[in-house]
Formats: structure tokens, C-alpha cells, sequence
């Protein structure tokens, strides 16, 4: 046993369940996150990983089961009410605004300002200056943080992105599917700023349909098909061959392989 899991998980869902009228969005749905991990959750459209990150993120309450925050039972009524229990959602289609400067970008919500009275206006040398110094602690070096954000790459705003939750004090990270829409080597800067935020103790939850991606930074590994899991399994306890197998749906194509062979 590691010594995170002798810790208390920072969130920890048990057979966590979510319907929608007649459809089943969830059913019976464990995973567990603890400093310093990384718990990637993998499935295909329709697994359910939308619908696991909508209860974790406070969009929507989970119907059975149990959700519990750092060992305290509770149920997430609101992304603030996330928020304010450490749990910090990035979403692939990022909440940006293209135009505005990376430090505007960076504090969009959370301004600090200076002055009294009428004379009180965004504190914008203290925005500049703190945005470069917490991207340079993630390990980015942007040249300028006055560029606009939508002339950075995919995964450059994915990173600052991160290096904004960081800041802000999220214990808990989700992830959702970060590098759906980059290439390998935008892919690869992602991934390195997911562990750079599991090596300064934050808990993370990376949503993926692609094992390899999984496979680099994951601790913990939940497959979903359908709703329901396929598999929970811990970083010793399988290999990237047998996740990906898992993923592609092995014993369904060992089924159809029976089924499609010559007599």
C-alpha cells in the first residue's frame, strides 16, 4: 500500500448512480482521488465521462450512491459550490476570451484592484507580474503575456488554463479530455503540465478516450462503457496492452471475431 492511499482521498465517489428520466447516465460508479495522483478516466462517446464530471463539477447531483470531499459525505449543488470545496474543472472548450491579453485571461472574474473610491481601477501591473511568475512556476515561459490568448497554441491554453487553477487553490483538478484536439507533440506539452500539477500535491482527474495519453501520467485508471464499469484498476495492477485491450472492447471483439468466422 502507498502512502497516498493510506491518506484520506481528497474526493472519493461509491457506486456513485445518475438517471435522467429513463436513461441511465451512471450506474454503480467508484473512483477515488488523492494528492499528488493522477486518476484518469477512460471511455468512448456515451461511456458516461461527461456525466462524471458534470456531478463532480456541481453541474448536476449525483442520485445514488455516495460523494464524499476530503472523508465528509456532501452533495455539490453548483460549480461554486465546487469551487469552494478545491475542485477546479477545465473544460475542452476552454473559457477563454481570444482577444483579451493571457493576464486578463488569467484573472477573468478574480481581478484584484487598487485605488479608493472612484478612483479605483484593475490593479493590472500587479495581474501582469503575478501571471508570468505562476506560468513560470508551472514550468512556461510565455514571452508575453500581454499576446493575446487566442494566438496561443491548443495545449499553451490548456496550460495556462492549469497554471490558473494552480494559483487559485484548487485541490482537485478535472481535466476534461485536454488534448482531444491536439497533435502529439501540443499533446505531449499538456501532459507534462498535468504532472507538473501532480508533483505540487494536487489531486487529478484527467478525462480521455486515448490510453496512451492515459498510460504517461496515470495512477489510477476507471474504464466506463455505457454507464457502468468496465474496469478500476491501479497503475501496478495493468499494463498499457491490457488497458488499450480493455478500451477497444477486447472480449466484445474476441466475441464478434467468434461470430465472424469461417465455418
Amino acid at each position: 500500500m502507498t502512502q497516498n492511499e493510506t491518506r484520506t482521498p481528497l474526493v472519493e465517489l461509491s457506486d456513485v448512480s445518475k438517471h435522467y428520466g429513463n436513461v441511465r447516465a451512471l450506474e454503480g460508479v467508484s473512483l477515488e482521488v488523492h494528492p499528488g495522483d493522477v486518476t484518469c478516466v477512460l471511455g468512448d462517446n456515451g461511456a458516461g465521462k461527461s456525466t462524471l464530471i458534470k456531478i463532480v463539477a456541481g453541474l448536476h447531483e449525483h442520485d445514488g450512491g455516495v460523494l464524499r470531499i476530503e472523508g465528509e459525505e456532501t452533495r455539490l449543488t453548483s460549480p461554486r459550490d465546487a469551487l469552494d470545496r478545491g475542485i477546479a474543472t477545465v473544460y475542452q472548450d476552454l473559457a477563454v476570451v481570444g482577444l483579451m491579453p493571457v493576464w486578463r485571461n488569467f484573472f477573468l472574474g478574480s481581478e484584484p484592484r487598487t485605488g479608493f473610491g472612484p478612483f479605483r481601477r484593475l490593479d493590472a501591473d500587479l495581474m501582469r507580474r503575478t501571471t508570468h511568475a505562476e506560468l513560470l512556476r508551472m514550468g512556461i515561459d510565455l514571452r508575453d503575456v500581454d499576446q493575446p490568448i487566442g494566438t496561443l497554441s491548443g495545449g499553451e491554453r490548456q496550460c495556462v488554463a492549469i497554471a490558473r487553477a494552480v494559483h487559485f487553490g484548487a485541490k482537485v483538478l478535472v481535466l476534461d479530455e485536454p488534448t482531444a484536439a491536439l497533435g502529439v507533440k501540443q499533446s505531449g506539452v499538456v501532459l507534462k503540465y498535468v504532472a507538473a500539477a501532480r508533483d505540487q500535491g494536487l489531486g487529478v482527474i484527467l478525462i480521455t478516450h486515448n490510453p496512451h495519453h492515459a498510460y504517461l501520467v496515470g495512477d489510477r485508471f476507471v474504464l466506463l462503457r455505457r454507464g457502468t464499469m468496465l474496469g478500476n484498476h491501479t497503475r501496478d495492477e495493468i499494463t498499457l496492452d491490457e488497458l488499450t485491450g480493455q478500451m477497444a472492447g477486447g472480449a466484445d471483439l474476441e466475441a464478434l471475431r467468434h461470430e465472424l468466422q469461417r465455418g
